[in-house]
């Protein structure tokens, strides 16, 4: 196991975009949320991906899986390059392999009113090396402002980490397994992709129809070509995680299912209907991962595979063999079946449980919009009454087996559907939920304090 499942812990799951702070939240707003988990007990703090975001505000929506999203910078904060020219420099050279394609790319992006690259003139969308390097010059003071301000991020992030290390809080990531279509990525590695001549995607990510998607979901993310990943030993995925690993000491792998199999759906289709199985080198790549991790602490993956939904056994085969923990959600638990594998008596310690995740309802909205059959199910099995949630929930997770407890700084807080965060499928209102400043109190540390040494998580 890696050194964050080693023993009991639980954690809180906020992204940092929702933290309290009119100047950005890299600095002090996040340093008193460190203060207040390491008060009340928690040992870990799990964010969503941190990268650049889009007109949404979607952290899954990724630009890039290197740089960071530079609206959290704490500007009252920021360290300045003219004060730290050799820190700057120095960031600057270690991390040229990914920043100078950033900067380039967000730079252009701009230049075209953030159309896709495709559609940018073929000499600039196919790299002509004469055209870049006319580019370069042309857009030298942008480039500096955007190499300014992922340094800021990555000290800020980084003085963050070191903050939270030394308080007893382990961070945990979470790693989109598909970037965006108009992402540096695909800008300039196009041959990891499957693409169309042009560079726009030839086949689209999403999953089939279930019970609860009739025409499935579309993502529209491109597809790697695996072929090619194989034939260069898979330096792009492991360019990725170790890119993570730099920044966390836990890593959540999104949508692990698609490493075994995945959903592909022709450009231009209107629903997911029209997609097929295709398989995915799974064994392949996580094998390569591992060297990876060769030199982390434990030696081992620190990786959670995202494993919900419709699960079949080579995906669970491949998580196996892999010794890697999966995601158990008790709000999925109560569908009356006692061997659901959501419900705490089913879960084995090698996992980790949540009450909920960034994409359901919190937990009292959850709840509130159960029919009567199935509340009183919950109540029942919690052995609670209605006005107990979602605490009893809270309860449940961190009294279970599972090594590590998960819950939403929603649930923390007693919150309802006015602070949910995402509703998957939709656009428009996601993302926007905030912490109203002083939500977290003292006497709130106190009481989770007590429940964390109760259930033997106390960080």
């Amino acid at each position: 196991m890696s050194g964050v499942l080693e023993r009991r812990r639980s954690g809180v799951l906020l992204h940092p975009a929702a933290l309290p702070g009119e100047h950005g939240v890299l600095g002090q707003s996040a340093r008193e949320f460190v203060d207040w988990l390491a008060a009340a007990g928690f040992g870990v703090w799990q964010v969503l991906p941190l990268g650049p975001v889009g007109t949404d505000g979607s952290p899954y929506w990724v630009r890039s899986d290197d740089a960071g999203n530079t609206a959290l910078i704490d500007r009252r904060e920021a360290p300045d390059p003219g004060q730290s020219r050799d820190a700057f420099a120095q960031f600057c050279a270690e991390q040229r392999g990914w920043l100078e394609d950033y900067v380039l790319f967000a730079a252009l992006s701009r230049a075209h009113d953030t159309a896709p690259w495709w559609t940018w003139p073929a000499a600039l969308r196919d790299r002509d090396p004469a055209t870049l390097d006319d580019a370069r010059q042309r857009l030298e003071p942008e480039l500096h402002a955007l190499r300014v301000a992922q340094w800021q991020f990555s000290q800020q992030w980084s003085a963050l980490r070191e903050y939270a290390q030394q308080r007893g809080v382990r961070l945990y990531g979470d790693l989109p397994i598909y970037l965006a279509p108009d992402s540096v990525a695909t800008w300039t590695q196009r041959a990891q992709f499957q693409l169309r001549a042009d560079g726009s995607p030839a086949l689209l990510a999403g999953v089939p129809p279930d019970y609860f998607a009739a025409d499935g979901q579309l993502w529209g993310n491109p597809l790697y070509d695996w072929e090619q990943a194989r034939r260069d030993g898979f330096a792009f995925w492991r360019a990725r995680v170790a890119s993570q690993l730099r920044r966390f000491d836990l890593l959540r792998l999104d949508h692990f299912r698609g490493l075994a199999g995945y959903w592909a759906v022709p450009a231009g289709a209107r629903t997911a209907r029209d997609g097929q199985w295709l398989p995915a080198p799974g064994s392949e790549l996580l094998a390569a991962l591992r060297s990876v991790a060769a030199g982390s602490t434990s030696g081992e993956l620190p990786l959670v595979a995202e494993d919900l939904g419709v699960i079949t056994a080579d995906v669970v085969a491949l998580r196996h063999a892999f010794d890697l923990p999966g995601m158990r959600v008790l709000q999925f638990g109560f569908d009356g079946a006692a061997d659901n594998p959501h419900l705490a008596h089913n879960f084995t310690q090698h996992s980790v449980v949540y009450t909920g995740t960034h994409d359901n309802d919190t937990t009292l909205g959850w709840y509130r919009s159960l029919d009567p059959s199935t509340a009183r199910r919950v109540d029942d099995y919690l052995g609670a009454a209605a006005d107990s949630m979602p605490l009893a929930l809270v309860r449940a997770a961190l009294a279970s087996v599972a090594v590590l407890a998960m819950m939403p700084a929603q649930d923390v807080l007693s919150l309802g559907s006015e602070a949910r965060y995402n509703v998957p499928g939709t656009v428009g209102d996601n993302w926007r939920w905030r912490m109203a400043p002083g939500a977290l109190t003292a006497e709130l540390a106190a009481q989770y304090r007590h429940m964390n040494a109760i259930f033997g998580r106390l960080a």
